[in-house]
């Protein structure tokens, strides 16, 4: 039989492994367990017989468009699961599918029938979650269900075995996701409103998030979290990450009554369980828009957080702040992993939670609490009129940052001298203060960048030793704010390949360059540009790192330098010592190369491999 290591990544490669062992070992939820540690407590696969994997089948979803077809262009970012032999994953397209693990032979294909063509704001899918209902539920049919929530705003319960929808679900096995998420008369964008990670199941309970495209102005969709029962599909509870009530003490840090006309704020990377404490942690994002924060003055509390909530009600247990007054798109990309440590000679449980500014936070679990001290350092503040920034941001002392903060112009790397010269006048051109400079006028170099640190492919965990696993990114990348009479006058005065956001109601828009590029369209930050690290949750130690990724086949002559690749996608670990990641490079081609961007396309498929010793 196959054992699944299952992976998310541009790529869809999904590893799956020969164990001759007569079984399928489980791969049940997102990150294998509740928690999202990704640790696959198997020791068939080592040190000494990985590298004799081979090939043992490939499946291809025929789900993906890379923009050439005229449809928008797609990214496949499922990590399967495997329960009791199937595996499941779900497409761009909402097209839910169930394999044989062992040979990659189809058994059952739904089809949510999303429309192609239409450009959305993320045009992705994570994965989909498995549900059993307990003895006695009396239910005669879809007693095992697989929930998949789509791009265009819809949760789903469907047959595990058969694949149908199960009918005693909402109306004929759906929900509809984009009712009650308007504020005031603002209409429920349907292009920028959807789910693009699977939902959490907590007992009778399966709860769901969204993903909003934020950039678009200040008053969007409400960015809540909302809960539904898994047999019926009747609404359980919700929580909103803005503090709408003037009775929640949390609304105070909102000033001008701002929280009662903000939006997103959403939950849109994937959540955990513990289901014994009957608690779900989320990872909040930016209100919005998100690089201007004008309009919504003040910390702005459980926005750009970690939050308890209470499993069964929706009752906010605890937060925890990791980004105050949030201009810069830090928001929180990756699953919170619940995980045990060993410190002054007690167990801790502790949630671990992964930023895009290469922190890592420890938090302890029951309170939220920092289990090391974070410290409220001065930041960089704002010269933008109308902004008022927020005066410090909360650093972990341990572990210390994964990633470089700062980056001046003795820093400018470049592969030939003539590249390196014209990398130091870009970042001597921008304002650069280090971590956490806001978007100026006349552009801000953002480091670690908006695709930098640890992204939606989360950190996994090695109980044994007490190791964090993370893959990391380290690019730079460029801001700018653009007042609204030259955004309307169609005078930006922008780089020529930067991308513009409105952010209407606001007196700016914005233009963003995802990376910092030479004239050779090389990152201008020293490589390496991708690495996987292993810190020692107890004392916040780096135990090692390695540059993850090849810039061979990006190169005139096919080099395989070990600088790393900027890269999205997780890691897994397995009990037998091996780290397996199916990240794949990031798109940061400029426009002007179209053929190099095709070249960091991807292609949607399924591979699995088998041993061969």
């Amino acid at each position: 039989m196959i054992f699944g290591l299952i992976v998310g990544g541009y790529l869809g490669r999904i590893n799956a492994i020969d164990l001759g062992i007569g079984s399928v070992s489980d791969w049940p939820n997102y990150g294998r367990d509740e928690s999202g540690t990704r640790y696959a407590p198997t020791n068939q696969i080592n040190r000494n017989n990985v590298a004799y994997l081979e090939q043992a089948w490939e499946y291809h979803t025929g789900d993906f468009s890379d923009g050439s077809d005229g449809r928008p262009e797609t990214t496949f970012q499922a990590t399967p699961i495997v329960v009791d032999g199937i595996l499941y994953l779900a497409t761009v397209y909402g097209r839910v599918i169930a394999l044989n693990p062992d040979t990659g032979t189809e058994i059952w294909k739904y089809d949510a029938g999303i429309d192609p063509t239409v450009k959305r704001g993320e045009f992705a899918n994570r994965g989909v979650t498995y549900w059993k209902a307990t003895d006695g539920a009396g239910l005669d049919v879809c007693r095992s269900r697989i929930f998949v929530a789509t791009v265009d705003a819809r949760l789903i319960a469907l047959d595990a075995k058969l694949g149908s929808p199960c009918p005693d679900f909402g109306h004929a096995g759906q929900v509809n996701l984009s009712r009650g998420v308007s504020l005031g008369n603002y209409q429920v964008d349907r292009e920028e409103y959807g789910v693009t990670s699977p939902p959490v199941v907590i007992d009778d309970v399966v709860v769901v998030g969204s993903a909003i495209g934020d950039n678009r102005a200040v008053t969007l969709e409400r960015g809540i979290v909302r809960a539904f029962d898994a047999q019926t599909g009747k609404f359980r509870w919700l929580w909103d990450p803005i503090p709408r009530s003037r009775a929640d003490p949390a609304q105070r840090t909102w000033a001008n009554d701002s929280a009662r006309r903000t939006g997103a704020g959403n939950v849109w990377a994937q959540m955990s369980v513990d289901a014994n404490r009957d608690l779900i942690f989320v990872p909040t994002s930016s209100p919005s828009p998100d690089y201007y924060g004008g309009d919504r003055p003040g910390s702005n509390s459980y926005a750009d957080s970690v939050v308890a909530l209470r499993g069964s009600t929706g009752e906010l247990v605890w937060d925890f702040q990791i980004v105050h007054h949030n201009i810069w798109d830090y928001d929180l990309p990756a699953q919170p992993s619940l995980i045990t440590i060993r410190k002054d000679g007690q167990d801790i449980p502790v949630v671990a939670q992964p930023t895009k500014m290469g922190f890592l936070y420890l938090l302890d679990l029951e309170t939220g609490q920092p289990i090391f001290p974070v410290e409220e350092r001065p930041v960089p503040q704002s010269d933008v009129p109308g902004e008022k920034s927020w005066p410090t941001q909360p650093f972990p002392t341990v572990p210390r940052p994964l990633a470089p903060t700062t980056l001046s112009s003795d820093d400018a790397w470049g592969l030939t001298p003539w590249d390196q010269g014209e990398c130091r006048k870009l970042i001597q051109r921008y304002r650069n203060r280090g971590i956490f400079t806001p978007s100026s006028l006349g552009g801000t170099i953002q480091y670690p960048g908006v695709i930098g640190g640890t992204n939606w492919g989360s950190a996994a965990f090695e109980p044994d030793n007490g190791v964090v696993i993370l893959n990391m990114s380290r690019l730079a990348s460029v801001t700018g704010l653009i007042p609204r009479d030259k955004l309307e006058l169609g005078n930006p005065d922008v780089p020529d390949d930067a991308a513009i956001s409105q952010m209407r109601g606001t007196p700016y828009g914005l233009y963003r360059l995802p990376a910092l590029l030479s004239p050779l369209g090389l990152p201008c930050t020293k490589p390496p540009w991708g690495v996987l690290q292993a810190v020692h949750a107890a004392n916040g130690e780096l135990k090692w790192e390695a540059p993850l990724g090849t810039v061979r086949d990006l190169t005139p002559v096919p080099l395989p330098i070990r600088w790393g690749t900027p890269n999205l996608g997780g890691p897994i670990v397995t009990e037998g010592g091996v780290v397996f990641i199916g990240a794949a490079m990031v798109t940061i081609c400029a426009p002007s190369t179209p053929t190099q961007a095709r070249s960091c396309g991807r292609d949607g498929s399924l591979r699995a491999a088998r041993r061969h010793l």
